[in-house]
C-alpha cells in the first residue's frame, strides 16, 4: 500500500528539482532538469517559459516513476519570485520569455523613477527598494517596449 507524500517542486533560476518527502520529512525520490538561460543583451536574463513548465513535469515524473510506493496528496510550489512573465488570458500562451529576477534591463526604469522623487513612495507602497530585482519596474519595461 502507499504512503502519502508532498510532491515538492522547486522551479529555481538554473533548473526544477522536485522531490517526494514524506510525513517524516525523508526525500523518498527525486528529479531535477535543467533549464537554459537566455542572455539576449549584456545583464538581460530570461528563461522560456514553456521549458519551465516542461521541466517541471519531467522532474515530477521522475519523482513519481522513482517513488511509486508514495502517493502524493499534496503540491507546493517554489519559484523565482521576482521573475516576471505575461500570459495571453485568451490562449493561456506566455507573451515573451520570463524575464528572471537577476535581469538588469530596467536600471533605466529605476533611475527615472528616483529621477522624479517616486522612490520613498514606491517603498511605502511595496515593501521593496527601486531595484532591477523588483519585478514592478520589469513590468513597467514590458509595456513601454515596442
Amino acid at each position: 500500500m502507499a504512503s502519502d507524500a508532498i510532491l515538492a517542486i522547486d522551479a529555481g533560476t538554473t533548473g526544477v528539482t522536485a522531490l517526494l518527502v514524506d510525513h517524516a520529512g525523508a526525500v523518498r525520490a527525486s528529479g531535477y532538469r535543467e533549464l537554459t538561460q537566455y542572455y539576449p543583451r549584456p545583464g538581460w536574463v530570461e528563461h522560456d517559459a514553456d521549458e519551465i513548465w516542461q521541466a517541471s513535469l519531467a522532474a515530477a515524473g521522475d519523482c513519481l516513476v522513482k517513488g511509486p510506493a508514495h502517493r502524493p496528496i499534496a503540491v507546493g510550489v517554489a519559484n523565482q519570485r521576482e521573475t516576471l512573465l505575461f500570459w495571453d488570458r485568451r490562449g493561456g500562451e506566455p507573451l515573451h520569455r520570463a524575464i528572471v529576477w537577476q535581469c538588469r534591463r530596467s536600471a533605466a526604469i529605476c533611475e527615472e523613477l528616483r529621477a522624479a522623487g517616486l522612490e520613498a513612495e514606491v517603498a511605502r507602497k511595496t515593501g521593496l527598494r527601486l531595484d532591477p530585482y523588483f519585478s514592478g519596474t520589469k513590468a513597467l519595461w514590458l509595456t513601454r517596449r515596442d
